[in-house]
């Protein structure tokens, strides 16, 4: 097809804004689906992004669509809305000319709309305002449009209604009418931008990807230029929805290609494709390895199930390369993996999909970011866990993530949202009013000030209202300081934690107390405690399970029972030397709602 009747777009949104829903209709109005044989949300096909409602994977589909008398071919990126997959959404959108701007009618713009806004605009893509939902009772079409006219600047707005089907056909009017066709040189050698990628364990690793210059086809010898790997193109097509085979795919089109690859790791999100023995091509901008941003161990709750938990985690990793994982021992959950992720609710998906795909019942500990140290001899190391960090006397410089947080609430919570984000260790960066009553307000802040409660404070501060998007901006040296949990004289790596030397000793006392109440009594007596640098700064006791030896003594001298009851704390004390202290699930995660209590909350 002549690639000035071809439009690549995505539908880019805050999640539960409708873009996969819109999609559906789009598919139904263009004929890519029949109306009567097709499941609701069709590029949602995992499960779980059918419960929860959200876009996990990337999708694309081909579809045509015609206008004045011309038949398009449309070639649609369904895109990932959440923040721990930001870099997926920016190679999607890299691989497009124009996007979607969908906002829920009831909801209006919330942060994740602004943030998948940016890097639209960013890219140089041509955005097409929509309102979503227009046919709710609760819809504020007037008040939403206005808050895009704000963040846009301009009043051209489409209504849509993505469940009724109103207003889908003038949407794809607009995408024809206003994203451009694709640039690229149809006569250049071949580059081509992978987006995406997903593992089928019959044919192997399937390559999702954007021709840019030249054109690839069946029986190329392709090169991988990021990974530096070579492979032949066994079989390429596109997607309309289902995977359809074709000959050769030209510039600006999308479509897939399987070269018989084993596994996820040798293909990268944002590595461009050349062909063989060719000229010399440079690769495409942006490129990059997404690096794990928050770690915590994966321990199965039976040690019997540690190699059914191993190969859990490498079927996993077949279909999901993002995430990491290795082996580690910890004396007081045994055998486990200490595992990296994008994000926390990328660590949630997998944690579900091993518990649902896997069959393995786990034990997961609290998550904590990665670190930087600079040490004395000049060498910066990265440290992923709290066990991992050099002696104290090494350490020229501590450094943790900071993220830049956007925050949009509503303006009576401005107050309450200022005094969160002061005891988070925020810095005020800016306010912007998008109406009357949503504000969106910018703060810099560490990113372990915000992976555990603070999604749940936002909520309560603005009664439901406030949404939140965060985007790693580097690394800042800071007083930090490793607190140790010791139970019964035993340290516990996978409750050590780093914190801020100020809040050490709260943090400490807070976890302390919350320990006491989640580890069961013993027949013995169990101190708790909280260390840093070689200093107990909270100490508790579990006082022991203890049988009445005083019950058969009816009166007499008190020297029958004081003998009695030493005899009793001479066996708990012997007892003491050769228990284990058993430590449940639910006390690792104790150190998850440790943040407001520290606080006096």
């Amino acid at each position: 097809m002549d690639k000035r009747l071809i439009r690549n777009f995505c539908i880019i949104a805050h999640i539960d804004h409708g873009k996969s829903t819109l999609a559906d209709r789009m598919l139904e109005l263009t004929g890519a689906i029949s109306p009567r044989h097709h499941a609701d949300l069709v590029l949602d096909d995992m499960d779980l992004e059918r419960e929860r409602g959200i876009t996990i994977k990337a999708k694309a589909v081909t579809i045509f669509h015609e206008k004045d008398g011309r038949r398009y071919q449309l070639n649609l990126i369904d895109t990932p809305g959440h923040v721990d997959f930001s870099y997926e959404v920016s190679r999607s959108l890299a691989a497009c000319e124009g996007a979607l701007l969908l906002v829920d009618a009831s909801q209006g713009v919330e942060a994740q709309t602004v943030a998948n806004l940016y890097l639209a605009v960013e890219g140089g893509l041509e955005v097409i305002p929509a309102i979503n939902k227009i046919d709710l009772a609760s819809a504020q079409v007037e008040e939403v449009a206005e808050q895009i006219a704000h963040i846009i600047g301009t009043d051209d707005i489409l209504r849509v209604s993505a469940k009724t089907g109103t207003g889908v056909r003038e949407a794809l009017d607009a995408v024809v009418d206003k994203v451009p066709p694709p640039r690229g040189e149809e006569n250049a050698p071949l580059r081509a931008l992978i987006f995406d990628s997903v593992y089928d364990e019959f044919r192997g690793v399937i390559v999702y990807l954007r021709v840019v210059d030249g054109e690839i086809k069946r029986g190329d010898r392709v090169r991988m230029l990021g990974l530096k790997k070579e492979y032949e193109v066994l079989e390429l097509g596109a997607f309309r929805p289902d995977m359809t085979p074709a000959e050769v795919l030209h510039t600006g089109e999308v479509g897939y290609i399987i070269c018989n690859i084993k596994s996820l790791v040798d293909v990268r999100v944002g590595d461009t494709v050349a062909l063989c023995g060719g000229s010399h091509v440079a690769s495409l901008p942006g490129y990059k390895e997404p690096l794990p941003m928050v770690y915590c161990g994966i321990y199965p709750t039976n040690n019997a199930d540690y190699d059914n938990l191993r190969k859990a985690l490498e079927r996993l990793r077949l279909n999901d390369s993002s995430f990491t994982f290795m082996p580690q021992t910890s004396e007081a959950l045994g055998f486990g993996f200490h595992c990296g992720f994008l994000g926390l609710l990328h660590m949630d998906i997998v944690q579900e999909r091993l518990e649902r795909e896997g069959n393995v019942d786990i034990v997961q500990t609290a998550p904590n970011v990665t670190y930087e140290v600079l040490t004395g001899a000049g060498e910066t190391l990265r440290v992923e866990r709290p066990s991992a960090l050099p002696p104290t006397q090494d350490i020229a410089e501590f450094r943790e993530p900071i993220v830049r947080l956007d925050l949009i609430i509503p303006a009576e919570s401005i107050g309450t949202l200022m005094k969160l984000m002061e005891e988070r260790r925020g810095t005020y960066k800016g306010t912007e009013y998008l109406t009357r009553t949503r504000v969106l307000l910018t703060y810099e802040v560490p990113l372990s000030e915000i992976i555990f409660d603070f999604y749940d404070k936002l909520k309560s501060a603005t009664r439901g209202y406030g949404t939140m998007d965060y985007e790693i901006i580097g690394y800042r040296a800071a007083d930090l300081v490793r607190m140790n949990i010791l139970v019964g004289g035993m340290v516990v790596d996978a409750l050590s934690t780093i914190v801020h030397r100020n809040d050490a000793d709260r943090r400490g006392r807070a976890l302390i107390r919350r320990l006491k109440k989640e580890i069961p009594r013993h027949l013995f007596e169990i101190p708790l405690q909280a260390e840093t640098e070689g200093r107990i700064i909270a100490r508790m006791n579990i006082s022991p399970l203890r049988k009445n030896v005083t019950a058969k003594c009816y009166g007499g001298d008190v020297t029958r029972k004081r003998k009695l009851l030493e005899k009793q704390k001479a066996g708990k004390k012997r007892m003491k030397h050769v228990g284990s202290v058993e430590i449940p699930q639910k006390a690792f995660m104790a150190v998850l709602g440790v943040g407001a209590e520290a606080r006096g909350k």
